[in-house]
């Protein structure tokens, strides 16, 4: 009998950490600062504060998970392995599947006005020829597309470096930094913290993708969790100095009032027409297709090795070592979404459902350690309060969008 080959380990702390950022740093924080600034005003720094804190309970979740359980179709997995419901681990695996074809599907959406300015093809064709190229890239090899992934990464990390940078040289006498914290904390201020950081959460979702990879990832316990942590910390980091130099050159209505705050910002600092903040941003959409599509596939290949898919999911390509069936079977999904359905309502959606299943997994480990089971040597065990803090928040939050449309 032949034996499937298995994927490869070639993803060590640096790529996954960049893997990682590739899965957060997006083409939404190019539109984002200016909508939470619009809710928190000068204090938008303090909302990404906010959110990473918020959210630093749901990462630590996941590394423990992700080194107790260290396979693809992770959340699956742990729902499995905590609720032991097979039903609701299938569901979670398939939602998360959801996630990424929906959002991959309206992204090729956005990007195909771009291809078609640059080139003379139709929309169909543009949607067609991208995600040709980016199952292509999947196939290739993880460390391959990862690599390429990883280096329009460091390309769009450089777009907000260039505006950090470019904002803080260029400040003429007389004008400053806004205060980080306002005069008083009444609670108009605090609302408006609190509505950004709402929005500024949603910005820190992606490095829950990581674990999906966790077959293809050298020491996996020890890397996985250095990854997500280094992941949530640069993110944080990064969006807060963004927005505080944003502010500093445009007020908070302004930077509100543009579905492209960041090309605004970069123009009004060098006189500059927004050319390469724009390109990044087209650059951050094509990032974000591949590794959406790479994480899709090995929910789907996990869960075929679970047995709750068929075999032919989890099929490995014997020289790429990577599950081409997978990729091929997504890479079709995300182009037929792409071409047929109006996502708009879908894709904000997809924020929703990933907060369930923040939740399911958050709530997953809490059961493991009421049970007494204890994390494998290496594992870095969090105390129960760590999951039961992700549970309420993510829980907390799905409260609040499905209040909001009762409103």
């Amino acid at each position: 009998m032949q034996v499937e080959p298995e994927l490869r380990r070639a993803l060590g702390p640096w790529l996954l950490t960049l893997y990682g950022l590739g899965c957060t740093i997006g083409a939404g924080i190019y539109a984002l600062v200016g909508k939470i600034a619009g809710h928190a005003g000068y204090q938008a720094p303090l909302s990404f504060l906010v959110a990473a804190v918020l959210a630093i309970f749901s990462a630590l979740s996941f590394a423990e998970l992700a080194g107790r359980y260290p396979q693809s179709a992770g959340e699956a997995a742990y729902v499995r392995q905590g609720l032991r419901l097979s039903w609701l681990s299938m569901l979670t695996g398939l939602l998360v599947v959801l996630i990424g074809v929906i959002s991959t599907a309206s992204l090729l959406r956005g990007l195909a006005g771009y291809v078609t300015a640059l080139l003379p093809v139709n929309e169909l064709v543009a949607i067609l020829l991208v995600i040709l190229v980016l199952a292509a890239l999947a196939v290739w090899g993880i460390r391959e597309s990862v690599t390429v992934a990883a280096v329009i990464t460091l390309v769009e990390i450089g777009g907000l470096i260039i505006i950090i940078v470019a904002g803080l040289w260029k400040m003429p006498p007389g004008m400053a930094l806004p205060p980080l914290l306002p005069e008083g904390f009444d609670w108009p201020v605090a609302s408006g913290i609190l509505a950004g950081a709402f929005l500024a959460f949603y910005a820190m979702i992606g490095f829950e993708d990581m674990v999906n990879v966790a077959e293809e990832v050298t020491d996996v316990q020890r890397t996985m969790r250095i990854a997500i942590l280094m992941t949530l910390t640069v993110t944080a980091l990064l969006y807060m100095v963004v927005a505080w130099v944003a502010l500093a050159w445009i007020p908070p209505a302004e930077l509100a009032a543009t579905d492209a705050p960041l090309a605004i910002v970069y123009e009004r600092i060098s006189g500059r027409t927004p050319v390469l903040i724009s390109t990044i941003a087209v650059l951050a959409v094509v990032n974000g297709g591949l590794i959406l599509l790479i994480m899709a596939s090995r929910v789907l290949y996990g869960m075929s090795r679970m047995r709750q898919l068929p075999a032919w999911f989890g099929h490995v390509q014997a020289r790429t070592r990577t599950p081409a069936n997978a990729i091929l079977f997504s890479a079709v999904i995300i182009a037929t979404l792409a071409l047929l359905f109006p996502l708009e309502q879908l894709a904000r959606a997809t924020a929703g459902i990933a907060l369930t299943v923040f939740s399911l997994v958050n709530l997953s480990l809490v059961m493991l350690k009421l049970r007494g089971k204890p994390a494998p040597e290496g594992v870095v065990a969090v105390p129960l309060v760590v999951p039961v803090a992700g549970l309420l928040v993510s829980a907390g939050f799905v409260l609040w969008e499905i209040f909001k449309r009762f409103l």
